[in-house]
């Protein structure tokens, strides 16, 4: 009975991979740009300045593969371009693409920086913008460090990108879509449901 319950389980988690991996990415979505305090979020209200020079972008991109989802984070210019830009995101630990494949059965190493293409316009495929306060975001960088540092392991199914920033954004106080999903719908979604 046991093993047949471990097959089923095995099963449903391959569909739901294949699945979210049957959809077809839009052309590259608008940018959408938000303040943390015109949302339900945890840190709204938290400081009277709102002098925003700080910002995280939740932003998925193009790949080979059906896309990557992670987040980029730091100061921002008067005009509003980054300066010095953080990535964070989860991904097998390695250029090769055996381990990638062999995530989509078994939990694979996993790294938490920066990929091939985050900071490239043109692999960009839907971002929202979220300004913060200094106050704000060293409360949002603490949260990234800490989640970096316990992140060890990338599967499709369980532990994919998506489920990395659904934490990210979890601690932020936003609410978050399934992990399932393409990372340009991933990202859409967790805007349109935050009133982004």
């Amino acid at each position: 009975m046991t093993l047949m319950r471990g097959r089923i389980s095995l099963v449903v988690l391959l569909a739901m991979t294949t699945a979210a991996c049957q959809t077809e990415d839009k052309a590259p979505q608008p940018r959408f740009v938000s303040s943390i305090d015109a949302t339900g979020s945890r840190l709204a209200g938290k400081s009277q300045q709102r002098d925003y020079g700080y910002f995280i972008e939740f932003r998925s991109r193009y790949a080979l593969s059906y896309g990557h989802t992670y987040v980029i984070f730091g100061r921002t210019n008067k005009a509003g371009a980054m300066i010095n830009p953080e990535v964070a995101g989860l991904a097998p630990a390695t250029l090769d693409t055996a381990p990638y494949v062999m995530g989509h059965f078994l939990p694979v190493p996993a790294e938490t920086g920066a990929s091939d293409g985050d900071l490239e316009e043109e692999y960009r495929s839907a971002s929202w913008r979220v300004l913060l306060t200094q106050a704000e975001y060293e409360e949002v960088v603490a949260d990234i460090r800490k989640l970096k540092a316990k992140s060890h392991f990338w599967h499709a199914s369980l532990y994919n990108c998506n489920a990395f920033v659904a934490e990210i954004a979890r601690s932020m106080g936003y609410k978050t879509p399934g992990i399932w999903l393409r990372p340009q719908e991933f990202i859409t979604r967790l805007r349109e449901m935050n009133g982004g």
